[in-house]
């Protein structure tokens, strides 16, 4: 981020009070992307918030928030914190016991794109996942966003799904 928008955006922790703007910022998210008809974003929106509601004060998961002057938010980004079974480390003495993050909506409101906010709330999110000691961490990149994340270190993995909607 640049000296200016350093000093105009700060990134913060985000709390209960913050789960309106988080759970919109997932719906606007999906539909951004074209995987979320308008009439589902209501929907969205509301599970979301009840599920962050037990959530971030549980600890499962973490989300922090890029306010824009004059306090308004303007992005955010969360983790899911799981359990995972031991598995070895690659090229490493030791075993990986856990918790994995993945990380999620990661999201910026589009009149402030292109300013550093999301690579922002992303070193936010790695710095406090290195401080609890996560060492796994996971995401499904947009097209959009896959560069950013590719600077930040991550790489392409096998990872393939099976979705079952209806049996």
């Amino acid at each position: 981020m640049d000296g200016a928008l350093r000093s105009a955006v700060v990134v913060r922790q985000a709390g209960i009070d913050d789960i309106p703007v988080l759970a919109r910022h997932r719906a606007a998210m999906f539909r951004d992307m074209g995987h979320l008809p308008p009439d589902q974003e209501q929907p969205l929106a509301d599970a979301t918030a009840t599920y962050l509601r037990e959530a971030l004060p549980r600890g499962d998961y973490l989300a922090w928030v890029a306010e824009g002057a004059p306090a308004m938010i303007v992005g955010g980004a969360g983790v899911q914190l799981r359990r995972i079974l031991p598995r070895p480390r690659p090229a490493e003495p030791d075993l990986e016991l856990g918790p994995e993050a993945i990380v999620l909506n990661v999201y910026v409101e589009p009149a402030w794109r292109r300013r550093g906010i999301a690579e922002a709330l992303m070193r936010t999110l790695l710095g406090a996942l290195a401080a609890r000691g996560i060492r796994r961490i996971v995401l499904h990149a947009s097209d959009e966003g896959r560069r950013l994340y590719e600077r930040l270190g991550f790489t392409p993995t096998n990872e393939m799904r099976l979705t079952r909607y209806r049996q």
